[in-house]
């Protein structure tokens, strides 16, 4: 199964930073540990040009450069640097090159990514530019070019924090369906309505989260026929996660990793994995989090190799 990985550009993060970096290459060395069906490539990089498909060409040239507005690289949450810029660069990348695997493999994935957050104009909660909305609408144009009919993407966001610049951008764009399943009461504050949303009450447990989840998939599928789907599997739903108010165990999260993955395998439908958030109390939890979607990602990956034999 292929990977795309860019935690070799870490950035240089003040003392006390929330944001856990390290948990990108404690993820990448597990997986290489355990899995050893998964192959790994560098992400490559995200051009101008790929990210002006969903961002404006203001907004690129001020991250790019460093001169965007002070407010706007606070609302992102890292302090800008050159780091900071090809690591964003290369997260959509790798989110890119997913895509671009799953089409003809059936299952790829970044190491990294989710950052849903960011919308066309601006950046928020650790997310500067958007690797889903971005890897969507370039498998769109370059399926555009070998086929008549148009690909139809549908984005399962699982991270306990709302879509709201993945829903922004898509907002009337009826080829890219939109999930988001997330604490209510949680970030962000002011949300973006995607064409569906579960919003879901603090403390909520495996139980109360699967049915939603399956009821949630059931209405996609009666609204929606996608050719692609990007899952956003973040860590953050977890009972251990500092950030996220839900209390989903390692099970939980696993059982939730199935659900999406034979929604896709019975449909067949070519799915491009993202890690999306994960803040645990202990840095062990997420990368234990992460680590079961990827057994779960391979299982199926292996069954999509078994049907083209």
């Amino acid at each position: 199964m292929q990977a795309f990985y860019s935690d070799q550009f870490v950035l240089p993060l003040p003392p006390g930073h929330r944001f856990p970096m390290g948990k990108y290459r404690l993820l990448r060395d597990r997986v290489a540990a355990g899995l050893p069906e998964v192959r790994f490539a560098p992400a490559p990089r995200a051009s101008d040009g790929e990210l002006a498909l969903v961002h404006t060409p203001d907004y690129i040239e001020g991250i790019t450069s460093g001169t965007v507005d002070p407010r706007v690289v606070r609302e992102i949450g890292f302090p800008w640097s050159e780091a900071m810029v090809e690591r964003a660069r290369r997260s959509v990348g790798a989110t890119v090159a997913a895509a671009r695997a799953a089409l003809t493999q059936g299952i790829a994935a970044n190491l990294a990514g989710g950052t849903h957050h960011a919308s066309a104009g601006k950046g928020g909660g650790f997310c500067v530019f958007n690797d889903a909305a971005v890897a969507a609408r370039l498998q769109q144009a370059e399926h555009g070019r070998r086929q008549r009919q148009p690909l139809q993407v549908a984005v399962i966001d699982l991270d306990v924090h709302q879509g709201n610049g993945t829903a922004s951008i898509f907002r009337d764009d009826s080829s890219v369906f939109t999930l988001s399943l997330h604490g209510d009461k949680n970030f962000p504050f002011r949300k973006e309505a995607s064409d569906l949303d579960v919003a879901l009450p603090d403390g909520c447990g495996d139980d109360e989260y699967l049915h939603a989840l399956d009821l949630a998939l059931d209405e996609l599928a009666r609204r929606f026929e996608p050719g692609l789907l990007i899952y956003l599997a973040g860590a953050d739903p977890h009972e251990g996660d500092r950030l996220g108010r839900l209390r989903l165990s390692h099970d939980g999260l696993e059982a939730r990793d199935r659900r999406v993955f034979d929604w896709a395998w019975q449909r067949r439908l070519p799915l491009a994995l993202t890690m999306a958030g994960g803040y645990g109390v202990s840095i062990e939890d997420t990368v234990q989090a992460q680590f079961n979607t990827w057994r779960v990602a391979v299982d199926y990956w292996q069954r999509w190799q078994n049907r083209s034999r």
